[in-house]
């Protein structure tokens, strides 16, 4: 496609030409080393450059090209994410120029230099993260800036609350609107999905807004994508949540604290989840989708994300101060951490589970039902909807009736329709090598273990567990089996098992 410049009073025009490069979350621009706009500008690789049309502005991340097979004289190359953000068709005009400085990486550095920030400094940062002005390697510096214990109290209520005014909020005009989350850490431990089913066939009002996996081998939005529609526009949710009272979506697709997201997807790169941030991510998500009052759910063992009933302490005590100060009700509940919940982990294996225990089928994991209901009945008691002491018999009964099944299919259809998940192409059985007792799994392998399989990209990806500690097993007993969407993958995985057999230890 050929583009007529036009120079007048616009310095520097170069003509789109769209890569097809795969830059994950950065949008990344190409330009000729013997550029007339690289030799005027300075520009080189890893410049911070601004991208101006008629329409947008966007700052890009700069590599330099010294091919000219790749790009043509007067051509500005753009990853998938630029060309996406830009929102410009392939041979249109743009001009390219130095990008204002960004003011807020001052307030990075003195972070980084272990200062506090205050609540403008903090909102500064959050704004030009979700401007898009912060580049990975700026993302990444202000969340190691903020890992482990660096963030005090005051500073996680300033980073939640600027993550909550930098996007949409929800308001159901309702007095009295529920949530719950489990900070992670434990394979398996979808309960979400069947809290959800039971409290609105109860009457309950409850918007479920999840994330993806960050460390995790599913979150529950990744788990719930097997089966329905997560990615809803505002109007699809409000529809699904005045019609069935409740929704299961993916929090990025309505601009919720959408800062979270831009994080989210870093913190994976680098592996990170750390609990100042977790906290603000958490909260703001909730208090965005209106809700009033959060049960959350934190699995305290050895290999979990929690270690000790003292952390587990500490961590509830930040949650529940952060909320009072923005207006949230938030209950914590410690549960046992100590092993894997349910059969799957896994997006499409923990959906497999899900399934069986919203239907009552008799080979349905029982711990993950019993996980659900203790769940679901405190927040019935926390609704009103259920006596205190009363809300697990309620819950038990919603369940076992059929009536959370229904109230899930439901929902799954106003979404765009229920789907049976996938399933892997290939399998492979881990077996065990001595007769004995189950005595330790170790939730961090085991996590690992269904990530080298594919999970949660690949989503029918993971493995399956088949005992629980105390369990007795003979030698030749299936302990777990692989799943996996590639040959590779599984030999990835296997490889790994194969160093790590004692995730699963039988004495």
């Amino acid at each position: 496609m050929t583009a007529v410049i036009d120079t007048e009073n616009q310095p520097f025009p170069l003509v789109i030409r769209q890569l097809g490069i795969d830059t994950h979350q950065e949008p990344t621009v190409y330009l000729r080393r013997n550029s007339h706009v690289c030799r005027a500008e300075g520009f080189t690789t890893a410049s911070r450059v601004q991208i101006n049309n008629e329409h947008s502005t966007i700052i890009a991340t700069l590599h330099i090209v010294d091919s000219d097979r790749l790009l043509a004289a007067g051509e500005i190359g753009l990853s998938n994410s630029a060309a996406k953000a830009l929102n410009a068709p392939d041979g249109s005009i743009v001009h390219v120029c130095h990008p204002k400085p960004i003011r807020s990486l001052s307030d990075l550095r003195h972070k980084v230099y272990g200062h506090r920030l205050n609540d403008d400094q903090m909102s500064g940062i959050i704004r030009d993260i979700v401007a898009g002005l912060y580049a990975d390697v700026h993302l990444a510096t202000f969340i190691t800036a903020c890992a482990g214990d660096n963030l005090n109290q005051d500073e996680i209520i300033s980073l939640t609350r600027a993550m909550l005014d930098a996007g949409d909020s929800l308001d159901w005009q309702q007095s009295l609107v529920v949530d719950k989350h489990c900070v992670g850490g434990l394979p398996g431990n979808r309960t979400t999905p069947i809290v959800v089913s039971i409290v609105t066939a109860c009457g309950g009002v409850m918007p479920k807004t999840s994330s993806r996996a960050i460390t995790s081998p599913a979150g529950t939005a990744d788990t719930m994508s097997t089966m329905t529609d997560v990615e809803l526009d505002l109007d699809v949710l409000r529809q699904v949540v005045n019609q069935e009272g409740g929704c299961l979506a993916w929090g990025g697709s309505v601009h919720l604290s959408p800062a979270d997201d831009i994080l989210i997807r870093a913190e994976r790169e680098l592996d990170l989840d750390s609990e100042g941030q977790m906290v603000a991510s958490v909260l703001s998500k909730k208090i965005a989708a209106g809700s009033s009052h959060v049960l959350i759910d934190i699995p305290v063992g050895p290999t979990a994300k929690v270690r000790s009933d003292n952390a587990a302490q500490q961590l509830a005590e930040l949650l529940i101060n952060t909320g009072k100060a923005l207006g949230l009700i938030v209950e914590v509940i410690c549960t046992d951490g100590t092993q894997p919940v349910g059969r799957g982990i896994g997006p499409a294996l923990e959906a497999l589970d899900i399934i069986k225990v919203l239907k009552n089928e008799a080979d349905a994991p029982q711990d993950l039902k019993d996980r659900a209901l203790l769940l679901a009945g405190r927040i019935l008691e926390m609704a009103g909807l259920a006596e205190t002491g009363q809300g697990l018999t309620k819950a038990t009964e919603t369940l076992e009736q059929g009536a959370a099944w229904e109230k899930f299919f439901r929902i799954c259809e106003v979404q765009g329709g229920f789907k049976q998940p996938a399933v892997a192409h290939y399998q492979y059985n881990w077996s065990s090598e001595r007769t004995g007792t189950v005595t330790e799994i170790d939730n961090r392998d085991l996590a690992k273990l269904a990530k080298l399989a594919g999970a949660p990209e690949d989503l029918a990806a993971g493995v399956t567990l088949d005992v629980k500690l105390g369990h007795q097993v003979a030698t030749g007993d299936t302990l777990l089996m692989i799943h996996a969407e590639s040959p590779g993958a599984l030999n990835y995985a296997i490889e790994f098992l194969q160093d790590h057999k004692e995730m699963i230890r039988i004495q």
